[in-house]
C-alpha cells in the first residue's frame, strides 16, 4: 500500500520532496489557523503558497500555479484587511455572504475559469481529464479565498468541495504528499464551518 502511494517519488530529487513536504505542512498549519481565525493564516499561508508557485511551474500544472499566485496575492489583502480595525473591533468580523457577494463570487468563478481555460488551451494542454477538472477547482479556489479575506462564513463550503474534489486530482498528478493535505483540508474545513458558524452565533 505504501509503495503504491510513494511510488512515484522514486524519481524525484531529495530538494523537490523537501519542498513540498515543507509546502504541506505549512499549507496545514495555515488552515489550522484559519479555523481558529487567528490572522496568522496568511504568513504561513503564504510560505506554502510561494513553494508551491516554484513546484507547479517545475510541473507545468498551468490552474494550480495560477492558483498558487492568486492565494500569494490575496494572502497579502487579507492579511491587510484582518488587521483593519473600526471603533476597537474587526472591521471585517465572520459574517454571512449578502447579494453583493454573491454577485463578486459569480463573477470571480466565471472570470477564472474562462481565464484558466483560455491558458489551457493556449498551451494546446487540454489533453487529459485532469486539465477540465483543474480548470474548475482553480476558479473554485479563487472565490474560496476571496470569501475567506472577506471573512465569510461560505468560504469553508467551497474549500469544502474544492477539497474532495483535489484529492483524486493530485493524487493521479503525482503528488501523493499533496493530495494527502487536502484530505486533511477536507477534515479541518469542515471542523472550520462548525468553529466559524460558533464564533458568528457568538458575536449575533
Amino acid at each position: 500500500m505504501i509503495e503504491l502511494l510513494f511510488s512515484q517519488y522514486k524519481d524525484y530529487s531529495n530538494l523537490f520532496i523537501f519542498l513540498e513536504l515543507t509546502a504541506v505542512l505549512f499549507g496545514i498549519v495555515s488552515v489550522l489557523f484559519a479555523r481558529k481565525n487567528n490572522i496568522l493564516v496568511y504568513p504561513t499561508g503564504l510560505v506554502s503558497t510561494l513553494i508551491f508557485v516554484y513546484i507547479l511551474l517545475e510541473w507545468k500544472l498551468f490552474g494550480d500555479f495560477i492558483i498558487n499566485i492568486y492565494y500569494s496575492i490575496m494572502s497579502v489583502l487579507g492579511w491587510y484587511l484582518w488587521t483593519r480595525k473600526k471603533n476597537g473591533a474587526d472591521e471585517f468580523p465572520i459574517s454571512i455572504m449578502n447579494g453583493k457577494d454573491y454577485f463578486i463570487s459569480s463573477l470571480i468563478f466565471t472570470i477564472t475559469l474562462l481565464f484558466v481555460a483560455f491558458v489551457y488551451q493556449f498551451f494546446d494542454k487540454f489533453t487529459d481529464w485532469t486539465a477540465y477538472v483543474d480548470t474548475l477547482t482553480t476558479a473554485l479556489f479563487f472565490v474560496g479565498m476571496w470569501l475567506m479575506a472577506k471573512r465569510k462564513i461560505e468560504n469553508w463550503i467551497i474549500w469544502i468541495v474544492a477539497d474532495i474534489i483535489s484529492v483524486p486530482l493530485y493524487y493521479y498528478k503525482g503528488l501523493t504528499f499533496s493530495s494527502m493535505q487536502f484530505l486533511l483540508f477536507t477534515i479541518i474545513a469542515i471542523l472550520g464551518y462548525l468553529e466559524w458558524k460558533r464564533l458568528l452565533q457568538k458575536q449575533i
